[in-house]
């Protein structure tokens, strides 16, 4: 049965009354400018997409052999184009679009738009109104799969808005992981991703969720994203941006709700062209020793603007334990980077909350030292940039922290 009409009304009127609310942070959207509808038809294989496509896929993150995956889920623009999940773990795991999800499992109300709110903003408000699929993931109890998941939310056509609304629901005791990309096959479009996650860890569970953004000079990004940890659940976010993107501002809220239930966000930026990137992590602690930890690096060059934001919120009368970590690079005079922690403590007398912050040039002397073992200054500076970007990200599966180290490879080497 499918989630009941009087639910879906409810969200309907309380998302008509955001249309028009700007968000707290970043600048705001003319929506209206992207009013395009594309359908696209189904493929067989991820190897039959368009060159473009398929390359598009590459960068970020996407296996198209799906030799180490254990299942796809592939939208461009606002079609679900090819869903697969591997025979191995049928009957352990299901896959399938938001949209249908609605349409099959009333239970769903329980998850659907309960920890994003869909009046949250104009942006939550035109997902909730208008919602072009998104994916619907959720493992069994106890199930554990040998290799990662893959998605890819990809938009191949300009001036439209994708609206996607995701579900990612681990059950008790169960591991997931689930690399997604999210893209564009022409990189001279403008328009503008809208993402929803919501992500429920159940007792013991754990999710590795790794994204990788892969955006254009003339694109507009908005996620909205909230996961809730239960007893004893993991959850590890790693994120990388590493191409120029017009603006996106996103700011992933994590309720650590069960006792000893820990998270930690892995972030890795590089701040290309005119991106006006803002971005962080919040981590708000309830349940009793509680762990949660947010790592960022940052890299500005030519006259980009990064806000790195991150908060950590004890709410609880018992032990937890949050750590802020924010570096910052500055390669250019033009570009400018802003390192905003804040810890609040609401009578949590056991909390322990900390963070560091750091944003400075290149460091010159590590330069001379590299040239002096025979690099150019462009080697000796892609070298630092690497190694400054590459997050020791640990329970990463060795086949997406090879490709990230690639892609940064790549971007710095382009930067130069």
């Amino acid at each position: 049965m499918p989630v009941s009409k009087k639910y879906l009304e409810e969200i309907r009127k309380r998302a008509e009354k955001a249309l028009n609310k700007t968000a707290i942070y970043g600048e705001d959207i003319d929506l209206t400018k992207f009013q395009k509808h594309i359908e696209r038809g189904k493929i067989e294989s991820l190897e039959l997409l368009p060159e473009l496509a398929k390359e598009a896929a590459l960068m970020a993150g996407v296996d198209v052999e799906e030799k180490e995956r254990s299942g796809s889920y592939l939208q461009i623009d606002h079609s679900v184009v090819y869903k697969r999940l591997s025979k191995l773990y049928e009957g352990k795991i299901e896959l399938m679009s938001t949209n249908e999800a609605v349409e099959t499992y009333e239970w769903l109300e329980e998850y659907f738009w309960r920890i994003v709110q869909p009046d949250t903003d104009k942006y939550t408000a035109q997902v909730a109104l208008n919602p072009t699929h998104g994916y619907f993931i959720r493992i069994l109890p106890g199930q554990k799969l040998e290799y990662p998941l893959q998605t890819c939310l990809m938009i191949a056509e300009g001036y439209i808005s994708q609206n996607v609304h995701n579900i990612i629901i681990v059950e008790e005791g169960a591991e997931l992981h689930v690399i997604t990309g999210c893209t564009l096959s022409r990189s001279d479009a403008t328009g503008i991703h809208l993402g929803i996650s919501e992500f429920y860890v159940k007792k013991g569970g754990k999710l590795f969720f790794t994204m990788i953004h892969n955006w254009a000079e003339n694109f507009y990004v908005r996620p909205r994203t909230a996961v809730l940890v239960e007893e004893d659940g993991v959850y590890v976010n790693n994120y990388a941006l590493l191409k120029p993107v017009k603006s996106i501002q996103s700011f992933p809220t994590v309720y650590l709700k069960g006792d000893r239930a820990s998270a930690r966000f892995n972030t890795v930026i590089y701040g290309l062209k005119d991106s006006y990137i803002d971005l962080g992590s919040k981590i708000i602690f309830e349940g009793k020793d509680t762990k949660g930890e947010s790592l960022a690096r940052t890299i500005a060059d030519h006259k980009s603007v990064i806000y790195s934001r991150g908060d950590l919120i004890a709410k609880t009368g018992q032990y937890c334990m949050g750590r802020l970590d924010c570096r910052g690079i500055i390669f250019s005079k033009d570009a400018s980077i802003y390192a905003i922690p804040q810890l609040i403590s609401y009578g949590a007398d056991k909390a322990d909350l900390s963070h560091e912050a750091s944003i400075g040039p290149i460091s010159e002397e590590q330069v001379e030292y590299l040239m002096s073992r025979g690099m150019t200054k462009d080697e000796a500076t892609s070298l630092i940039t690497s190694g400054f970007l590459n997050l020791d990200i640990p329970f990463l599966p060795e086949i997406i922290d090879k490709h990230i180290k690639e892609v940064i490879q790549i971007t710095s080497k382009e930067s130069m």
